[in-house]
């Protein structure tokens, strides 16, 4: 970022003069009557021009020196001022990662995310955080004011805002700050490239990303099963077939923005639980992540 710095006015520097372009005004030729004596009281003469006293070089001269030193002696008592900032500074996440270690849990819906970060959670001792269950609970909340917003969105399969999303993340981060947990799965979150430029430039960066790679096919009988049961309202065809398409049109590109950045676990889902999760366990430890409980 460039940022913009105030100019210090710099020293007057005296420029060549030419003396012999400086002549004397002539003295009025004439008599010396009435009108010529009014005209030399008044510093006038009959002609217009002006008949003051004459100025030596030596004088020009001193005159001249006295404005450059005038002025390098202000120009050096400007620049003794602190600097002042010419623009605001930049805004810094409210926790560093040293502070708060957050892993991005994506995938498509159906594809194990939930299954996966509970093991890891009875495992290395997570926190973990569903965006999705964070939003159901702040639905359900009597009296709150995004409750029918959020209703409307899932059900429509829909991304929340993330103004709502992002602001129920972080207060269930600083929650579970006030009882010392640190490490946080945040599943099915960031949804949109805005989700998560915003959560890493307001909150904290994220130290990964898992991405559980899943066949549609079977993400959709898993969803269908579950439904029997969940009670979910997007637990239905018509919002599943609409959810498909919004993390591949939405989310897909997250993932690509975090792959190239070498951020990026990818577990295939089409295997069994304890599968899944050897691979997933592997996977974070070559990346460098210390799992421990």
């Amino acid at each position: 970022m460039f940022t913009r710095v105030a100019r210090v006015a710099r020293p007057a520097v005296a420029r060549h003069v030419r003396f012999n372009s400086i002549k004397p005004t002539p003295r009025p030729q004439g008599s010396s009557g009435s009108s010529g004596s009014q005209g030399g009281a008044n510093g006038h003469n009959h002609q217009g021009g002006f008949s003051g006293p004459k100025m030596s070089r030596g004088k020009i001269l001193a005159a001249i020196g006295f404005l450059a030193v005038g002025s390098t002696i202000a120009a050096s008592v400007y620049q003794k001022r602190p600097p002042q900032a010419a623009v605001e500074p930049e805004k810094q996440p409210e926790y560093s990662p040293d502070q708060v270690s957050v892993i991005f849990v994506l995938g498509g819906p159906g594809s194990g995310k939930g299954t996966q970060c509970d093991l890891l959670v009875k495992q290395y001792g997570f926190i973990h955080l569903s965006a999705g269950d964070l939003l159901r609970a702040e639905q359900k909340r009597p009296g709150s004011k995004y409750g029918e917003l959020i209703a409307n969105y899932i059900k429509n399969g829909e991304i929340v805002p993330q103004e709502i999303t992002i602001a129920l993340l972080n207060q269930a981060i600083g929650e579970n700050l006030k009882q010392d947990n640190h490490k946080f799965l945040v599943d099915g979150f960031p949804r949109k490239m805005d989700q998560a430029l915003t959560f890493e430039h307001e909150i904290v960066p994220s130290k990964l990303t898992i991405f559980f790679d899943c066949p549609e096919s079977v993400m959709l009988k898993r969803l269908l099963k579950r439904g029997e049961t969940s009670g979910r309202s997007d637990d239905n065809i018509e919002s599943i077939k609409k959810r498909f398409r919004t993390f591949v049109d939405t989310s897909m590109p997250v993932v690509d923005y975090f792959e190239d950045q070498h951020k990026v676990v990818k577990v295939d889902c089409n295997q069994p639980v304890d599968v899944v999760n050897k691979q997933l366990v592997d996977a974070l430890a070559a990346k460098g992540m210390k799992l421990t409980k």
